[in-house]
């Protein structure tokens, strides 16, 4: 598939398509127009032209491209948290470097289906090749047979039930991840309890012990971060500043909300969980204002909009691009047998002042 096509598709020249494509992080001044490019080059299957340079110089057949499938462990749909957005988007761009395809993008209802019409629903087990290819039509694309160049780049925590199935499904497998799994695939991670501890140290260190947190509780290492980093300054744990959400923005607008209106003390500073929790913070904070009351919030993720909030925010920078070009090096190191030891690689957490700590 030509450049030119994309480029008639998405009503643009040749040079910005190879540009976007060719040039990772490349943007263009007209809004949405790399984001269309995209979609549509992976609507056509696009590749680079090392295909055709192999076929030039004597390959008797074009080679069979490298696919790799994504699964998005925690969400329905890529839009609900712009950190895997952004992350997504550097593994389409890894993928085209490396002349790989693009697979199918998978959610955890991929693997879910009711076992009969009055059960609760249950997890699809492992299906042979030979018993998927008896079943018209595939239920999910979870369970289409795998070839020996076909990987799985895993985003966020999968479900330990999963791993034996998904094992024998894809060639190579990989996660990106905050938190690390116990060795059970190729994983490149940013550790979310240090990311936490980073993020309220700092709020210490201006002076804040009335800090509230905003975020899951279940398990969460940013939790557990902001309780450790607490512990070792001898603050005590207050759970009237302790706020589950499911880390949205509009859970992060309506639990401010209701701090503003609940007549305690209101904490001095605020850290949530990930930037789009702290976007709503902010946002409640700027339309219900209390005079005189403005706290320091503080978050983790370094998503694009956290620059374009008022105040600028603050926030713990988890390498997104890095991760992903690490991770896409793993997967292809495993295919390529480079190396058969379980892999762990970590990367460290960067804090970025801005306007929103004080």
């Amino acid at each position: 598939m030509s450049l030119k096509k994309i480029a008639k598709l998405s009503g643009t020249s040749v040079s910005t398509v190879s540009r976007v494509l060719h040039q990772p992080g490349h943007t263009c001044n007209q809004p949405g127009l790399a984001e269309k490019i995209w979609q549509i080059a992976e609507e056509l299957n696009y590749l680079p032209n090392g295909f055709a340079q192999a076929l030039r110089m004597g390959a008797k057949e074009e080679p069979s491209p490298f696919t790799a499938d994504v699964f998005l462990t925690r969400f329905e749909s890529m839009d609900t948290d712009p950190f895997f957005q952004e992350l997504f988007q550097h593994i389409k761009e890894e993928l085209l470097c490396k002349n790989c395809l693009l697979g199918d993008l998978l959610y955890p209802d991929n693997f879910m289906m009711p076992i009969n019409e009055n059960s609760i629903p249950g997890m699809v087990p492992y299906k042979s090749s030979e018993n998927i290819r008896r079943e018209t039509p595939v239920i999910s694309p979870a369970l289409i047979s795998r070839k020996d160049n076909t990987g799985l780049v895993i985003l966020g925590k999968c479900p330990e039930s999963l791993i034996p199935a998904l094992r024998k499904r894809y060639a190579c497998i990989v996660g990106i991840d905050r938190n690390p799994t116990d060795y059970l695939y190729d994983e490149v991670f940013c550790d979310g309890s240090a990311a936490a501890m980073k993020a309220v140290e700092y709020l210490i260190s201006l002076g804040h012990r009335h800090i509230a947190y905003i975020g899951d509780c279940n398990f969460e290492s940013r939790y557990i971060g902001y309780y450790q980093a607490l512990l070792a300054h001898k603050i005590p744990l207050n759970y009237q500043n302790i706020h589950p959400s499911r880390q949205t923005l509009q859970e992060g607008y309506d639990i401010m909300c209701s701090i503003l209106r609940s007549g305690v003390s209101f904490p001095s500073a605020i850290f949530c969980a990930n930037d789009t929790t702290a976007i709503g913070v902010l946002k409640a904070l700027k339309l219900h204002k209390k005079r005189g009351y403005m706290p320091s919030v503080i978050s983790i993720d370094n998503i694009a909009d956290s620059e374009k909030t008022s105040p600028m925010l603050t926030t713990i920078n988890i390498p997104k691009k890095e991760m992903a070009h690490l991770a896409l090096s793993l997967l292809w190191d495993r295919k390529e047998h480079g190396h058969s030891e379980i892999v762990r690689l970590e990367l460290p957490c960067r804090l970025i002042v801005r306007e929103s700590c004080t």
